[in-house]
């Protein structure tokens, strides 16, 4: 994964930060390309394997279909209210779909295990629901960059 800030690098997180970060998050926001070309952002959860953002999506969504026909994608998860509290990160790279469409459970090994960090991160369960609308698409970061303003004091 290539980091790709030049500036702000003394408030960027280490990959252990990153990782803990990406972890503990609920919440993101998701940048595909419309046809037309206009930007769209709409927000959704995802779970991090150490190596991948993983997206669960409704498939009839505006997101889905955009990430169909071009499946460049940024995604930005931060937190923080108060200026000295921001934090954050934006990966991007190319989503990749993986299982059925819609998801319905048939068996996915690639899917075990992320759809178990997804139900208890989200959900409290510890098994995935399936609905027959939802289906996943999995962003490993080609570049990425971070933020964490809690580092400003030290400077």
């Amino acid at each position: 994964m290539a980091v790709t800030q030049r500036r702000g690098r003394r408030i960027m997180m280490t990959p252990e930060e990153l990782d803990e970060f990406l972890t503990t998050q609920r919440t993101c926001r998701v940048a595909t390309v419309s046809a037309d070309g206009a930007p769209h952002v709409s927000t959704l959860w995802f779970v991090w394997d150490g190596k991948s953002l993983w997206l669960y999506s409704i498939t009839r969504s505006k997101r889905w279909a955009d990430l169909r026909r071009d499946p460049r994608v940024a995604v930005v998860v931060d937190t923080g209210e108060e200026y000295d509290q921001l934090r954050g990160v934006e990966v991007s790279g190319s989503a990749e779909f993986v299982g059925e469409v819609p998801r319905t459970g048939e068996p996915c090994p690639e899917l075990d295990t992320v759809e178990r960090m997804f139900a208890r991160k989200n959900f409290g369960l510890d098994e995935m629901p399936h609905d027959g609308r939802h289906a996943w698409m999995r962003l490993t970061p080609e570049a990425t960059a971070s933020w964490d303003f809690r580092k400003i004091a030290a400077l």
